[in-house]
């Protein structure tokens, strides 16, 4: 119901990394994603929100797919159609800022 060990034992050691280079990750673009059984989704995504938005980087926004089972994410039409939206809104702010 929140992020993998894994997912936090790097959002401490990017976070870490960042701060101590001149906070690196300031201003770059990034989205949320997670993927769920039932609950924890928004948790998760809130985790990684609190994170970025302490690197100062910029959210363009955030998808979430359900699925039990290994490939049931891919099944979720609508967790699906907000990973492509969000891809596309991820392009069009890139090609905003960076030309």
């Amino acid at each position: 119901m929140d992020v993998t060990p894994e997912m936090k034992a790097l959002i401490d050691r990017v976070g870490f990394v960042s701060r101590s280079n001149g906070r690196m990750l300031r201003n770059k673009v990034g989205s949320l994603v997670a993927a769920a059984r039932r609950t924890g989704a928004v948790h998760t995504l809130d985790t990684m929100s609190h994170f970025f938005l302490s690197m100062e980087m910029i959210i363009v926004g955030r998808a979430i797919g359900i699925g039990s089972d290994k490939g049931d994410v891919e099944k979720d039409e609508e967790g699906m159609m907000l990973a492509e939206l969000l891809g596309k809104r991820m392009a069009w702010v890139l090609k905003r800022i960076y030309g």
